[in-house]
């Protein structure tokens, strides 16, 4: 299902009852519904990022809700398509913080391969209809992937932007992992505590304190980029 360490890390998970039921009920949606991301992509997430390369987690709330966005990654657009405002204030700070310039494209594939979680709490949505999917199931399977991670012994950085994510991730250990807290990078609260908060810089500090290969953030220009920017 993931081709990776992950198949065996939830395996009791995606045998539990209500998993099953979510899978029923999908169906229909896929079927009745415009719904995204595309079926091949809803677990992209994980099939990208194995649980033992993991180094960084950054949880969304659920997909984008527009045609051709969502790609199976948090905060994350398709090449070619306009950058959301949420992953523009990330750029923002990206560029604050590291100094790399923000790239003319919205895709953070390049953080997925090198071990970046870009998981949302709700891995999919009806077109046009934002937390459509909220209350489906997907919280409890996001949850139990929460609690894998937490469970590893190597040490990770979890960026919780905003409350929803904060309480998602309140359980984790925080005596092992390094857990960074601030507002979303929506426009509405980016400027109140996520916009100079540095979360990758400090992420990098700490890897590098573990003993931990760092990120290399700076998101490279695409072969076939076509400019949109948002």
């Amino acid at each position: 299902m993931f081709n990776n360490d992950w198949d065996e890390q939830l395996k009791d998970e995606i045998s539990k009852p209500y998993f099953q039921e979510l899978r029923m009920k999908l169906a229909v949606e896929y079927k009745e519904h415009t719904v995204y991301p595309p079926k091949e992509d809803i677990f992209r997430a994980l099939k990208e990022t194995a649980c033992r390369d993991a180094r960084v987690v950054i949880l969304g709330q659920d997909p984008y809700h527009g045609a051709g966005q969502a790609e199976g990654l948090s905060f994350s657009v398709r090449a070619g398509i306009r950058i959301p405002p949420s992953l523009h204030n990330i750029y923002k700070e990206l560029n604050q913080d590291l100094g790399v310039p923000a790239p003319h494209h919205g895709s953070l594939m390049h953080w997925a391969k090198q071990g970046v979680v870009l998981l949302n709490a709700v891995l999919t949505v009806r077109e046009g209809q934002p937390n459509s999917h909220k209350g489906l199931g997907w919280e409890s399977f996001t949850d139990a992937v929460f609690h894998k991670l937490n469970e590893r012994q190597e040490p990770l950085v979890f960026m919780l932007w905003g409350s929803y994510a904060q309480k998602k991730g309140s359980f984790i250990d925080r005596t092992r992992h390094l857990v960074l807290e601030s507002t979303h990078p929506s426009p509405l609260a980016a400027h109140r505590g996520f916009l100079g908060s540095r979360p990758f810089s400090k992420a990098n500090a700490f890897l590098k304190e573990h003993d931990m290969e760092i990120i290399d953030w700076k998101l490279p220009e695409l072969p076939d980029e076509t400019h949109h920017r948002g």
